[in-house]
């Protein structure tokens, strides 16, 4: 839990929260204890939180989108594909609490399940923190501030052409370490190494931790791409 709340750039004061989120109902099920909650209540909520952050962002973006284009961006922005790039680069597939058979019916790595558990730690960080701040936060980082609203919605995204890459063959791991930091707090720069089944593939530095994985992430396309 600790590492994906390192991942997630927030510590839950009830980590119960964080726990129900990620838990599937065929686990609650099977534990048939009627303290153990699946994520989907939570989902619900989080649902709504996330598209209440998406349409305050395109709404205040300047010069201002026009209510159809609006609403066209939003339904991307907030689409399953979307969210589950995220749960992908959160690697939640690993903190997933799930049944049986949901488990050998390979639940881990199914879109719609990995994009509902987004939505349901949103709605956890709003309950724990007691604000949107903090999902707005991590929705900003992740999911909108990539985003281009001009003629191409969406920046490049190495890390995610790069994870899509390495999973053409089995049992490909990829994983991203920090080398280093330099700079005053208000101006820091970051070192970050991307590895493939822990060797190391790519380096890249940036502004922000985010920033220095894609430009890592870039060298390694550069080195791998055919």
């Amino acid at each position: 839990m600790q590492k994906l709340e390192e991942t997630i750039g927030y510590r839950f004061r009830n980590r119960k929260l964080l726990e129900t989120a990620l838990t599937h109902s065929s686990f609650a099920n099977e534990r048939h204890d009627p303290g153990e909650e699946s994520y989907e209540r939570l989902e619900f909520l989080g649902d709504s939180i996330l598209g209440h952050i998406a349409a305050d962002f395109l709404y205040r973006q300047d010069p201002p989108i026009p209510e159809g284009r609006m609403t066209r961006l939003r339904a991307e922005l907030v689409c399953e594909q979307s969210l589950h790039r995220i749960a992908q680069r959160m690697e939640l597939g690993k903190y997933m609490r799930l049944g049986r058979g949901e488990e050998r019916t390979h639940g881990r790595e199914r879109p719609s399940i990995l994009a509902d558990m987004v939505e349901s730690i949103l709605a956890a960080m709003y309950l724990d923190s007691g604000s949107l701040e903090e999902p707005r936060r991590f929705i900003l980082n992740e999911l909108l501030l990539p985003a281009d609203l001009g003629e191409q919605h969406r920046s490049e995204d190495y890390k995610t052409a790069l994870q899509e890459l390495i999973q053409r063959k089995p049992n490909q791991l990829i994983s991203y370490e920090m080398l280093g930091q330099s700079g005053p707090d208000h101006d820091k720069t970051f070192v970050f190494r991307v590895l493939v089944n822990g060797v190391p593939v790519g380096e890249g530095s940036g502004r922000s931790k985010k920033e220095a994985e894609q430009m890592a992430a870039r060298e390694a396309l550069e080195h791998l791409a055919p």
